[in-house]
């Protein structure tokens, strides 16, 4: 998952929230044909963000389990203030 802090929030219903690193990002948008701006904004003030060391214009990546297949889905977001 990388070598970047997930939040402090520790609860089942809370997805886990980790710093994207360059090479995932350009990975990502290279495989979707996606730049940056394009991707969904969090807030820095989103309580899912604390104890993380990110600011407007990082990315993070979210890991949700799915209720349904129970899988892991991977969502980037873009911080904005």
């Amino acid at each position: 998952m990388g070598t970047e802090a997930a939040q402090t929030v520790r609860n089942y219903l809370v997805p886990t929230i980790f710093k994207a690193t360059d090479e995932e990002l350009d990975k990502f948008c290279k495989t979707y044909n996606v730049t940056k701006a394009q991707l969904p904004h969090i807030k820095t003030t989103d309580a899912g963000l604390v104890g993380i060391a990110v600011g407007p214009g990082d990315v993070v990546k979210i890991h949700r389990k799915s209720w349904q297949t129970g899988e892991q889905t991977l969502y980037y977001r873009l911080v904005v203030e």
